[in-house]
């Protein structure tokens, strides 16, 4: 499964291991909708695999007037009534995901959702404790595209960031694996191959996936 010089296998959760941008996206939708702000393509795109307070901050000529704190809020509270509903996983990713923990590949996640969020959905998926380090948004400054997510994720599992595989489905996640030095697999689930190209290698899924590089 991982070629020698793979150090450590670090993945996104959102879109790379569950398929739930739809929903984020929902929330997103929702939110921007009750502001009045018609939400096209382009706008969620720039959203998506990234905190809510990073995204918000960079918007906030959209809220004139708006403290960042009480939006963040607000759009936690459309996040909160958003059902999550059952989580279907990404082709052959759990799959994945237990292939390198039996070979005892060192693992690490790194999301831009919160904890509790997460643990809830490794849960249900069946990959609660595989994952030996753990990066979500309470535990950064800045989120992706920011490379400190997973530059915390490679300092807890002990590894040089340039002997570490991140596993990304957005444009931010690529760009945050790159900045950190690390080598990028991407999946098409949320986004293009061709918005995918900053990555080093593009798969649909994880289906029947022999090497990550």
């Amino acid at each position: 499964m991982e070629r020698t010089g793979t150090a450590a296998v670090i993945f996104d959760l959102d879109g790379t291991l569950v398929l739930t941008e739809a929903r984020q996206r929902s929330v997103w939708r929702a939110f921007f909708d009750h502001h009045g702000i018609a939400a096209d393509d382009t706008l969620l795109h720039s959203v998506t695999g990234r905190r809510g307070r990073d995204s918000l901050a960079e918007l906030a000529h959209l809220f004139p007037g708006r403290q960042l704190d009480d939006l963040h809020g607000e759009l936690e509270g459309f996040d909160s009534r958003e059902p999550l509903g059952p989580v279907e996983v990404v082709p052959g990713a759990v799959e994945l995901v237990r292939r390198l923990h039996s070979k005892s590949v060192p693992l690490g996640l790194v999301t831009s959702a919160g904890c509790a969020y997460a643990l809830k959905v490794l849960d249900e998926v069946g990959l609660a404790g595989m994952l030996a380090a753990m990066v979500t948004a309470e535990d950064v400054t800045v989120g992706k595209p920011d490379p400190q997510g997973y530059l915390a994720a490679c300092s807890q599992l002990g590894v040089a960031p340039g002997s570490a595989v991140g596993v990304e489905d957005s444009r931010a996640g690529v760009a945050a694996v790159k900045a950190a030095g690390m080598w990028c697999l991407a999946v098409t689930t949320t986004f293009s191959a061709v918005l995918l190209s900053g990555a080093d290698r593009v798969v649909a899924d994880f289906t029947g996936l022999d090497e990550i590089r």
